[in-house]
Order: C-alpha cells, then structure tokens, then sequence
C-alpha cells in the first residue's frame, strides 16, 4: 500500500519540485520573465557553480554569470535543481579549509551566522520580491568579512529604491567630499603663505627639496626633447637627443614614436611610445562575470601587435585555458634564451595600472620591459569603465563586492589569462598597496591559496596587511562611527562617490591632476618630496577609479579593516601576538644584551630584530612552535620578497615583516626584504630614484627566483648576467630617454639583494661581517635596511618648526597595538 501511494503522489511531488526551482531560479536570475527579450535570452538561473568554497557565482540559461550570492541561496538552487533532475543524492556546498584565530576565531566555508533578525523578517528575506532594506544581510557573521547585500531581478519598487538611494547619496557624498577639499585648501593656505614669502626674499622655495637638481635637469631634457621633436615633425631635422644617444646600440633598439607636449591623457600605449616601447589591452572576465583590462606592455621591434579580436575576453574559467599564438614570431619554436619571463603588476586602491606607467623611463614597468621582461598590467573590476557581461551601471548587484572578491576572482583571470597568452608555467607577481592586500587575501588557506602555485615569486610594494596610524585622523574615525545602512545612505550602493570620476570629463587634466595630488595629499598624508614634480599632474590622471562603496566600507567602515586593523586577523589577535612579541624581545635583550653589551652592533641590532624565521640562529630558538597553527598559509604560498617605506603612515609594514620574522608563517618564505627609511606609501612606484631603491631589486629577485629550467628558455635581464655575488656593470643597464647617455641619479649607496634562489644546499645566513651561521635547510633570506642620506629631509623639520602648533600632525592612533615598539636593543 504505501508504495501504490507514492506511485499516485509522484507527479504532484514532481510539480512541487519544479515550482520550488523555478521560484528560485527566479530569485537568482538577472531579470523577471516578463524583462527579457530576444538580445537578452533567458536569464534565469540554472545552477550555482562554487568558485571556492565561499564563492558561488550564478550561471544562466544563457550561458552567462552573475556575481556571488550567499551559500545558503547558492545551495538551495543546487539542491532543487538535483530533485528536479531525478538525482537520489542531491549535491551539497563544497567543504573549504577552516582556518582558526588565536583567539578562538573560526574562518572559512559554511560558518553559522548568529540569529539577528526575526522570524518573519528572515522570511520576507527569502521572497525574491523583498525590499532593498531587507535585502541587506546582517553585518557581524564574520568579524574580517561580513556578508554583501543580496539583490534579486530588478523591480519597480527596487529601481525607485535605488534611484532614491544614488540621489541621497550623490548629495550626501559630493558634502563629504567638498569638505576633504576645503580642508585639503585650508592645509595648504600656511605652505602658500611661506611659498610667496620666500620667493619675495628671492630664495627659491624648491631648493631644498631632495632632489632638486634631478629634478632641474630632467625638466631641461624634457624641454629639449620637446623641442627636438616638433622639429622632427617638420623634417627639419633628426633630434640629437633622442634615447641613449650616446650609447652603443641604444639608438637601435628603442625609438619613441610619440613626443612633443604632454597631453595629459588617460592611455598607456601613448607613454608607452614615447620611450620606445607600446601597449596594447586585452579584455578579461572573471569568473563572476565582470570585464576587466589586462595590458601588455612590449617592444614593438621584436612583438607584433595582436588583432582586437584575438584581444577580446575568452571565457570565465581561470587556469583552464590552453596557451595560444602570441604576438611573438613563432613563440614555440623560439630557441632556448630568447623568451621573455612574465611579470603580473597589480596596483594599489583608487588606482589602475597607469600608475605602473607614468614617470617616463623611471616607471617601473617600463623600467622592466626595457630590461627584458615581458610585462603584463592587471587592472581591478570597474576601473576607469565599469563592465559586465549582463549588469548595467544602475544594477545594485554589480556593486555587491569588496577586497575578497578582487582578490579570489580579479587576481585569478589575471594570472590565467598571462599563462595562456605567455605559456609558462608561473608568471612573477609585483603589487602595491591594495595590490597586495587582493593577494595576501587570496592566498590564505581558507580562500583560494591554489592561486601560489601559479606565482614564482610576490613582489610586495608597501605591503598594506596592518593599518597604519594614519586610521586614526578625525575623518576616518567618524567613517568608523557610521554603521552599514547609515553608510550605504551616504555612500550608496553603487559606486563609491563617482562624482569624482565624472569630473574627470570636464574638468581640464592639468587641474584634474593638481587637485588630485593635494586631496590625496590631505587625506593619506603624504608628499611629492621625492617625486619629479614635472610630472605629477600626469600621475594623478588615473586616480581616482571605480571602486564599490562596499569596498571602501569594507576599509573605512566600523566591522572590518579599519576595525580589526588588519586584513586577516582580529583585533584581539594583533593584542595576543604583541604580548608574545614583548616576551621575544625580552629574550633577545636577555640574552644579548646583558650578556654582553659591548659588541651589540647596529648591525646585530638589525639582525636580530628583522631576520628570516628559516635562518635558525639563536634569536629564534626560543619560538613557540605551535605559532604555525595560526598561520594564515600553507606551503602553496610563493617566495616572498618584500619592500617597506619606512615613513608609511598608511599602513605597518614593519608589523607584517614581524609577523614573518617571529614565526608565525612557518610555510612563508621570505627571499628578501627591506626596509627604505624616509620612504613614503607611493614612493617605491612614484620616487625619482624608486628604480635604483626598488626596481634594480625587483628585476634581480625576480630573476634569481626563477625556476631554473624555466629560465634557460628566457632572455637574461639587462643587469642580471653576472654572477649573483658579482657587483654588475653600472654601465650594463637600462639607459634613460633623451638623457645623452647620462646615467641614473647617484642614489643611497645600497647593496645588491641577496635573493635566495633554492640553489645552493647548505647555504649560510650572514650575522654580521666575517661571521656566519649554518641555515638549515638551505635557505637564506636577504636582509637590507636603506639609510637616509645626511640632511635628506632637513626641509621637514624646518617646516614643522615654522608651523608649529599650526602644522599638520597625526591624531593619535585608536590603540597602542597598532604602534611599532622601538628597538628593543636600544
């Protein structure tokens, strides 16, 4: 008998089944049945396909996706879909990695939320025909990252919401930012002031600034170049100060094929010819259906340009795409030595790959592609032109996404689409600022730390992993005030203050840039003293950039960074780990101080205070070795090399370098790092001798890691042919545009990067001069601190003594945690 009644009650189960799917797939769909048309095709979803364990994007009946939804709804609709199908055991959530806090903290796939809401509250969530309101989700489901905003097709009443929602907040926002402005003017008026005044008393204002003369020279090659150039155009004449002249061969191989007055525009290949070398953009979407840019940057002479439609996107699927033809004359078939090794460049928060690009022949990338490398740019979702492959602008859902999302899913089509362009195997990773943040995201266990074994090496420019004091000023502890729905009134829901991106329409480029600087100058804290100041309003054309209010909420707002004061690890961790810190440097001071502190060196000092855990002298011996069960990676993650600004008040790069030093990573091998004291955040990419400070080791850590094998098959880097113990040829390197030869500016006295390359079993780590200590396992890390030079930054005290009370100073930071201990070897 109850067979025969499952028998007759089948097809109503069946019916119920199918109504329970279609209303969900439904709920997930880019629009209502009744929206779509014959250009659209059906939109509805069909199936949640899990990226990572924490990612489930939605796939549509017409092939497409959508960005993440909340694992709950994504495992509803694999659930139904299995019934439907006939399936005895439906599918569940793919199990990720569960990575624990120190303090208790669980991170990774399928954690509980705590009940915040009612009943019925949570039940009107689940219509599709929900309220914007009651489509935001709780806020403190996970203290690093709270879950986004769910938004279904769109409705009348969601598109009245959200037209109310983008006027509220273009109101509200474009106050908050005539309030940075006033305040940017006001924090100049006293340097103006002081401008006018010396120039009154015929003193030049500028003469102290570091690198003046530099700075005086290059600005007279520049006008003689321009100069040089317009007759060229005429047929006059051949410039005589084109690149190199003077340089053997020079001439030959790169020429410029743009010049003349600086435009100011927004296009990489233009800079890019006017030192030789082009750019051509390829098109990439990632695996939640987002468009974003991927740059090549190459020597014309020996690469030709591919065809728009071999650049078009090819797919979602990360790290599935075969290689393909490139624009390299028979790349296959080329003989071992004559490729080009692959480097990734991601840049930092607000910007785009243009920042990589825009300091003529001291821009890092093209610094790199005239060494020998073949250079890639990533640029972030949304940039300068947000795109989807279904989302419009107006779309709540293209917005729904922070640092996690760029990091698991930008990162990822990035470095797939190198591989299948390039062929190799691993590409080298350079990031700035947010750029690494994305990465060291990514990376970690519980997110997608496959992404490391497609990276030889992560090259991290002011590695912004702890916040900085500068958290502390007055306008971003009172973002820190608001809360979610306060802050998605003010900010919206859509882009994070686009007005800014909307002047850079109609407003002139050179004033663009000028208030550019002096708003970012306010708001961060940091100056242009080391940059070259003739082309600073061309640095800021391509900043600000699209970002999503919950991005910058997810770095301002009161749950999240700006809270915990670190990407990955509570607030109550970094308090755990300085408590362990104080009792390290105890240890040290015990054992090497009181000991005997008559041959406690600088040097020694430096050791002992920044050395790699992996060199197992005796300032580690004493390490707890159960601090690896916190750690954030497993051994996937790649070599390491790192460089801190030193004045950096953004974010605390010497806190990271700690987190390395003490142990806490046992899998995380560090090959090099270095500390460049006066260094400010966007000096190591703007700073006019960031190549001989950063990019000379750049190109050499990059090359020294390289798999062996690999290498054979590439071209040696200008700079890179010696022996790695040998001092290179100052004039075996990269010559300037329209220098007559000249060579880089004298710059600190630094040593060569000691790179660890793998190579050498029994290696040493050097302690101090004449002195070293068996490493075990072979692996060394180079330590190396820049000094300033005597008198350097003379100009900075002269102002804070002129200004006095007056003058700009920091607020105090919210917590003693976040502040770096002074030695404590004196």
């Amino acid at each position: 008998m109850p067979h025969f009644e499952d028998r007759t009650n089948q097809p109503d189960c069946t019916r119920e089944k199918e109504k329970a799917f279609t209303a969900q797939a439904e709920k997930l769909g880019h629009l209502k049945p009744h929206q779509e048309d014959e250009q659209t095709g059906p939109t509805h979803a069909v199936e949640a396909k899990f990226v990572t364990p924490l990612d489930p994007v939605v796939v549509t009946a017409n092939g497409r996706r959508l960005p993440a939804v909340p694992i709950d709804e994504a495992a509803k609709l694999n659930r139904l879909k299995d019934g439907v199908d006939g399936l005895e055991t439906p599918r569940s959530p793919p199990r990720g990695a569960i990575r624990e806090g120190r303090d208790g903290t669980a991170y990774g796939a399928r954690l509980s939320s705590p009940r915040t809401r009612h009943v019925s509250d949570a039940s009107q969530n689940e219509s599709p025909h929900a309220s914007l309101s009651d489509s935001v989700p709780a806020s403190r489901t996970n203290p690093l990252f709270p879950p986004l905003p769910m938004y279904g097709p769109p409705t009348l009443l969601r598109t009245l919401q959200c037209l109310f929602l983008r006027i509220v907040s273009s109101v509200l926002s474009l106050g908050f930012l005539l309030a940075i402005v006033v305040g940017a003017i006001a924090d100049g008026i006293p340097r103006i002031a002081t401008y006018v005044r010396r120039r009154a008393m015929l003193q030049n204002p500028d003469a102290r600034r570091p690198f003046y003369q530099e700075e005086k020279q290059r600005a007279q090659e520049r006008k003689a170049a321009k100069r040089a150039w317009k007759q060229r155009q005429r047929g006059t004449r051949t410039p005589s100060n084109e690149k190199g002249a003077g340089v053997q061969g020079a001439e030959e191989e790169f020429v410029p094929t743009e010049g003349g007055a600086d435009p100011l525009v927004v296009d990489i290949s233009y800079y890019a010819r006017r030192v030789g070398l082009d750019a051509e953009v390829f098109d990439v979407e990632t695996e939640d259906g987002f468009i974003i840019e991927l740059v090549h940057v190459f020597n014309p002479r020996d690469y030709r340009k591919r065809p728009r439609s071999s650049r078009k996107s090819d797919g979602a699927s990360a790290f599935e795409n075969s290689p393909r033809d490139s624009g390299y004359d028979h790349p296959q078939t080329l003989p071992d030595g004559q490729k080009k090794y692959p480097i990734l460049m991601m840049h930092g928060l607000l910007q785009s790959a243009g920042a990589y690009c825009c300091t003529d022949d001291d821009s890092l990338a093209f610094y790199l592609a005239k060494s020998g490398f073949d250079v890639w740019l990533g640029n972030n979702r949304c940039g300068l032109q947000p795109r989807h492959t279904q989302l419009p602008y107006a779309d709540p859902r293209m917005w729904a996404w922070n640092i996690r999302q760029m990091g698991v899913m930008d990162l990822a089509a990035l470095i797939g689409r190198v591989l299948a362009e390039t062929g190799f195997p691993k590409v080298a990773l350079i990031a700035h600022s947010q750029g690494t943040t994305q990465t060291f995201v990514a990376l970690a266990k519980e997110q997608r730390p496959e992404i490391g074994e497609k990276i030889s090496v992560f090259c991290a420019l002011a590695p912004a992993a702890y916040a900085g004091p500068l958290i502390g000023k007055i306008y971003f502890k009172v973002m820190q005030l608001i809360g979610p729905g306060v802050f998605r009134l003010v900010f919206g829901i859509h882009a994070f203050i686009p007005l800014m991106m909307k002047a850079h329409r109609f407003l002139p480029s050179s004033f663009y840039g000028w208030m550019g600087y002096h708003v970012f100058s306010f708001l961060f804290s940091w100056s242009d003293q080391r940059w070259d100041r003739g082309l600073r309003n061309r640095m800021f054309q391509w900043a600000p950039t699209y970002v999503s209010a919950e991005s910058m909420r997810w770095w301002l707002g009161r749950e999240c960074f700006a809270k915990q004061k670190c990407i990955l690890a509570t607030r109550e961790e970094g308090k755990l780990e300085d408590r362990e810190d104080e009792e390290d440097d105890e240890v040290i001071r015990r054992f090497y101080v009181d000991r005997d502190p008559r041959h406690v060196t600088p040097r020694m000092k430096l050791q002992r205070n920044i050395t790699s855990f992996h060199c197992q002298t005796l300032t580690h011996q004493h390490h707890d070795r159960t601090r690896g069960k916190y750690a954030w990676y497993d051994e996937r993650f790649p070599p390491l090399a790192l460089w801190v600004a030193g004045a950096d008040n953004l974010v605390d790069g010497r806190r990271l370098l700690r987190r390395f030093d003490r142990g806490r990573e046992p899998h995380v091998r560090v090959v090099h790092k270095k500390i460049i004291e006066g260094y400010e955040h966007l000096d190591v990419i703007w700073a006019m001798d960031a190549i001989e400070k950063v990019g000379k080791e750049v190109r050499e850590v990059i090359w020294r890691t390289a798999d062996p094998a690999v290498a054979r098959t590439c071209r040696t880097p200008v700079g890179c042919q010696k022996a790695l113990e040998e001092e290179p040829d100052v004039k075996d390197e990269v010559p300037m545009m329209h220098s007559g030869g000249r060579l880089r500016m004298a710059s600190i006295s630094e040593g060569r990067p000691k790179v660890d390359s793998g190579a050498d079993v029994g290696a040493t780590c050097i302690r101090e001069e004449g002195e070293e200590v068996p490493q075990e396992g072979g692996a060394r890390t180079s330590i190396d601190r820049s000094a300033e030079m005597q008198g350097e930054h003379d100009h900075i005290a002269e102002e804070a003594r002129e200004f006095g009370p007056k003058g700009r100073r920091m607020s105090e930071a919210v917590f003693d945690d976040v502040q770096e201990k002074g030695n404590p070897l004196g």
